[in-house]
């Protein structure tokens, strides 16, 4: 599903609810949970999941064209944890 598939479902289902305002709504969650992890938080949404920011380490990797050694410095990255009601759900 994209962004745009959920503001229209979003629509379809609620009568009171038109497209600016579904996809405001829509980028107000993305923007916050977007907002919190690059400050470092984590974000918690029960029987949804978790979002949450690792670090990597840096590492050495090779260049598949040539082969060479190329050295890849540590990096932040998102990191998304199901929660066990959305496991079950998705295992039925």
């Amino acid at each position: 599903m994209t962004k745009s598939e959920l503001i229209e479902r979003l629509t379809d289902d609620h009568e009171l609810l038109n497209k600016k305002d579904a996809e405001m709504v829509i980028n107000l969650i993305f923007g916050g949970i977007g907002d919190a992890l690059s400050q470092g938080d984590r974000v918690e949404i029960r029987g949804f999941g978790s979002f949450s920011v690792r670090e990597r380490d840096a590492r050495e990797a090779r260049n598949p064209k040539s082969g060479e050694l190329v050295k890849i410095a540590s990096r932040k990255t998102p990191f998304f944890k199901t929660g066990k009601e959305l496991r079950e759900r998705v295992d039925e």
